[in-house]
Order: C-alpha cells, then structure tokens, then sequence
C-alpha cells in the first residue's frame, strides 16, 4: 500500500459512550477531503468495552483503520507517540475521541500545512468549557510563555498538524516525559496556529482533574527551561541579602534600644517565610532529579499489546 498522504492519531481511554458518535463525523469528514488517509486509534489501557469496539470498527474500515492496543494505561501523550511511530503520512494530525473539536476542521488544518507550514495548531473558538477551567488556561498559557520560549496560544487543544520531518524529529527523542506540541513547536521551522470550533463533551467525563493540569504545565516548564531553577536561584540571594539586612539592624536595635521580647514573633514569622521558600526550593530542584532518575533508568515508556492492521499496509 502506498503511504497515505493525511494519518490521523485519536487516543483511546474509556471512550466506549462516544465512539460511535466519533465515527459516524469523522471517516465522512475524511472522505470528503479527497485524499489517500488513514486512522490510527491508540487505546490506552481502557477498562470499558474501548478496544472491543474498536476491533469492530476495524472490520468495518479495514481499508484505512489501524489499532494499536497497549498493554496499560500509560498516559495520553505516551498513547500519541506510538500513533506517531506507527503512522506514515507526511501531514499527522491528532485528534481527541470526545468531539469537542469537530473532525470537520481537520480540513483546514491540511489546507494550511499545503501552504507550507511544518506545524499547524488550534485555537479553540468560544471555548465551551467553565470560567475557572478558561481563567486557569490563560493563566499558566501566559506563565509558560515567560518561562520558556514556547508560544503555543491554546496548549489544551488537542487538533493539531504536523508535518512529516517534525513527526520524524519527535519519534528520535527519548525522552520519557514529553509534552509532544511543545515539542513539536522547537523542531519546527515554519510553525502557526488557527481558530476552529469547540464543542461540549459528546459523552463521558474528562481525564484531566486541576491536579493533572497543574502537573502537566510543571512538567512543561521543568522539561524546557531552566528558569524556574534560575529564578530560584536568584531569589534565594536576593532573599538571603534581605535577611542579612535584617539581622544587622535587629543587632544594632539591639544595642540601641535593648532586648524585646515582642520581637519573638516577628522572627518566627521571617524564619517561617525563609523554611517555606527553602522547601519549596527542594521541591523544585527534586522535581529536576526526578526526572533526571527516570531518564536514566532507560525503561520503556510503554508497552504495545497488539496491533490490528491489514497485512498489506507495512
């Protein structure tokens, strides 16, 4: 089988109230684009029916639809990694199976990499989710962008392209944490970002609580700077500077006005201020050795249980 010129990566967990939604928009919305593609769903570990009724719908397309079913569940980006190891299209696109971004736009995600582009993301148009979860985004979007030089406008939404070289560049990586549009944004060299719509969940709940989120972005700032160890740094001399300061004119009060014992806490308070930052410094600098460990333990980040294609598409 000649290589299709569109692969479509979807990710898979506990999707089984929605699949049937996903294919009844999706392989139309493909088919009129007319162009060679194909679909790779990754089920991630799904402890519903998932993977059964993806072997179905592989039945029924077998033509333009390939499974990968891991052994586990091993997280979302590690589900898309293996889509980008399997597929052989030189424009990637990755989609989530929930329907929030409509498969109708991956049209003009294509239209735009056929102009040149190496890597193509998505800014999701009045945003259907909560004020909070909206508030949060732009906050740590704008945290990110001041701490490394990554400006992706709305790292949240999932529809991107990318463009063969940059899939190629991202498959040589190693890294066991990686945040792939992130990383997709330093491989390429003619990168850019478009509207498309949003739409409510078609079924299910969300994967990602606050906490996961919250992760996710400190794994994004840790895995492409060093500023959050820098600032650190420079606000631990800065502060040890100040509490010097503070210590010498405690001294000379001291001598002038003599012993007060209203000044106890006041200096709990300073010591308490100073323990936090330290923790908090050892959370930092822990989470850089943490990550440093699983690096070098050299593990498989994950592990493929079967494959479902036909024999012709090697």
């Amino acid at each position: 089988m000649s290589r299709p010129e569109l692969s479509i990566v979807i990710p898979i967990y506990n999707e089984e109230a929605g699949l049937s939604a996903l294919f009844a928009r999706l392989y139309p919305a493909l088919d009129a684009l007319d162009t060679s593609y194909e679909i790779i769903f990754v089920n991630d570990g799904s402890r519903d029916r998932s993977a059964a009724i993806l072997r179905e719908q592989f039945q029924a397309r077998p033509d333009v639809t390939r499974v990968i079913l891991f052994a586990a569940n091993f997280g979302q980006h590690m589900a898309i990694m293996a889509g980008f190891e399997q597929c052989r299209g030189e424009i990637v696109v990755t989609l989530d199976a929930d329907l929030q971004n409509p498969p109708e736009e991956i049209g003009n995600l294509v239209a735009r990499m056929r102009e040149g582009y190496d890597y193509v993301g998505s800014i999701r148009r009045r945003r259907q989710d909560s004020f909070f979860r909206r508030t949060a985004s732009r906050f740590i979007n704008r945290l990110r962008e001041r701490t490394t030089r990554i400006h992706i406008t709305d790292q949240g939404c999932m529809l991107r392209a990318y463009g063969r070289k940059v899939v190629d560049a991202i498959n040589s990586c190693r890294e066991v944490n990686a945040f792939i549009p992130a990383l997709a944004y330093t491989f390429a060299q003619r990168p850019t970002e478009i509207e498309v719509g949003h739409e409510e969940r078609a079924a299910g709940a969300s994967k990602y609580s606050f906490y996961s989120l919250l992760r996710l972005n400190f794994d994004l700032m840790t895995g492409f700077s060093l500023v959050p160890l820098q600032m650190f740094s420079l606000g631990g001399m800065v502060i040890a500077l100040l509490s010097a300061l503070f210590v010498a004119y405690l001294a000379i009060r001291r001598l002038i006005v003599g012993p007060e014992a209203e000044g106890v806490f006041t200096l709990f308070g300073i010591a308490f201020f100073l323990i936090g930052i330290l923790l908090f410094g050892l959370g930092l600098v822990g989470e850089y050795v943490g990550r440093i460990y699983q690096q070098v333990r050299r593990r498989p980040r994950y592990l493929v249980d079967a494959i479902i294609e036909r024999d012709d598409q090697e």
